[in-house]
């Protein structure tokens, strides 16, 4: 990372920043181009590791994508403040962000599609939120086991 004085490396803030986000994006391999898609997530950070659940109808491109090659990237960001200071002509975003690389696993069992179902209604809802139990059976559900992530922020500047 270029600029070390914004590289975010604690965990804590990692994930702190994670769950400020309302979606992300993940790039999948597509031949020639990159395909890339922003979604709804959920969020499990266990014994020191994190896992994004998404989920999506039984049948598209992703889809058919994840099953070619489930490496994937992803990318988050929050907090964005845009400053803008007339008498310097100058102007700048200030934000916090997340990006990684992992496989994604499709997920199965009911009880863990269940699970993340929990998980993506929890990272937009108050906890428990209720959603119709008939969804889960023709709901796609999958996690992308993170296995390396970087953190980023730029925190606002001061108009001196």
């Amino acid at each position: 990372m270029r600029r070390k004085d914004r590289e975010v490396t604690e965990f804590s803030e990692l994930l702190s920043i994670i769950k400020k986000c309302d979606a992300c994006t993940i790039a999948l391999n597509n031949d020639e181009y990159p395909y890339l898609i922003p979604l709804n997530f959920g969020v499990e950070a266990k014994d020191g590791r994190i896992t994004l659940y998404f989920h999506s109808a039984q049948e598209g491109t992703k889809l058919e994508l994840i099953k070619k090659n489930p490496h994937a990237s992803f990318s988050m960001h929050c907090e964005h403040l845009l400053e803008y200071f007339p008498e310097q002509g100058y102007c700048t975003m200030s934000y916090e962000s997340v990006i990684g690389k992992g496989t994604i696993v499709f997920v199965e069992k009911e009880e863990e599609k269940l699970h993340g179902l929990r998980l993506i209604m929890n990272q937009f809802h108050p906890e428990d939120a209720y959603f119709h139990p008939a969804a889960i059976p023709r709901t796609t559900v999958y996690k992308l086991v993170v296995e390396s992530m970087s953190g980023k922020r730029k925190t606002p500047k001061k108009n001196t």
